[in-house]
């Protein structure tokens, strides 16, 4: 008998975790894989580029400031890879202290938004009757403003800077994850093992940690992956309009925007080299969450 419960021991193959069968699924999407080479590369140039750059993102280079679309062209002699903008400045430089700003604050910012989304969803889902009923809708509130014009009021009335964007981002973009949260969490609270969980005598602080929030982590880290580049694009919209970050800083939407203002003088370079980071960041991230999704929970496949 030993022998036979060795044998099919042998000929059983082993059974494939959830997480491993969606990694084998993400791996299979060649559009989300190439799009995390394409997202890794450019977080590669970001972090190793500026050992390569000649000067920093404030040095003014008079000679290009005096005729920038005949001196500030990009050229590997005069050390201005990306050529330089209107006021003679090196536009690598400015590239990738804006690229390595805008990246990070749709990351923390994701981070963050996505913490509050899930203590606010699963507070709300556990509470339940009027407690539920007030979260849900002050959120439906929330979701039904403006979110451009409630981030240039916060920087308006607090001022502008990178600590404001991160507030500002964050304050406004975790109601999609908490409505999210909220329903993931009460269809698991329905289960048989969670109420036998509480018939055991379970906390509901152990319940959340130990059985909604596994059950869970699959959509929170979908929508997590699917806010970075909106709250990347959110960045870049208020920038864009001259009321996000200030100088000497620098973002992506800071960037295009110099550079859409300044195309008809024939300096075309201080907007493309801006619009490919922006661009292939977020058709990576776009496509990352994507496959994430398909993988994680293929009913959702399209």
């Amino acid at each position: 008998m030993s022998q036979l419960a060795q044998n099919l021991a042998v000929q059983l193959p082993k059974g494939r975790s959830l997480w491993r069968d969606a990694y084998l699924r993400f791996r299979a999407n060649r559009a989300a894989t190439f799009s995390i080479f394409m997202l890794m590369t450019v977080i590669a140039v970001v972090l190793i580029g500026p050992s390569f750059q000649q000067y920093s993102h404030e040095d003014v280079d008079w000679t290009a400031l005096a005729d920038v679309l005949n001196n500030g062209a990009p050229s590997f002699e005069t050390g201005h890879y990306f050529g330089t903008d209107e006021l003679g400045r090196d536009l690598y430089a400015r590239v990738l202290q804006g690229s390595a700003i805008s990246l990070w604050i749709g990351l923390v910012g994701a981070l963050i938004s996505a913490m509050i989304g899930i203590c606010v969803g699963m507070f709300a889902a556990f509470s339940r009757g009027w407690v539920d009923m007030m979260l849900m809708r002050f959120v439906d509130i929330l979701i039904s403003l403006p979110t451009v014009f409630l981030y240039i009021l916060i920087f308006i009335v607090f001022g502008r800077s990178i600590t404001m964007m991160f507030v500002g981002l964050a304050a406004f973009s975790w109601m999609t994850m908490a409505i999210i949260v909220r329903g993931q969490t009460l269809a698991v609270l329905q289960m048989e093992y969670v109420e036998a969980a509480r018939a055991m005598g379970q906390s509901s602080v152990t319940i959340a940690f130990r059985h909604v929030l596994p059950n869970i982590a699959g959509v929170v880290v979908i929508y997590t992956s699917i806010s970075v580049p909106e709250l990347i694009l959110a960045e870049s919209t208020i920038s864009f309009l001259g009321l996000g970050v200030q100088e000497p800083n620098t973002s992506w939407g800071m960037l295009i925007n110099e550079g859409a203002s300044s195309i008809r003088y024939g300096t075309w370079w201080q907007i493309t080299f801006p619009m490919i980071f922006f661009g292939l960041t977020q058709l990576s991230m776009f496509f990352i969450g994507d496959g994430l999704r398909d993988a994680i929970d293929p009913k959702e496949r399209r």
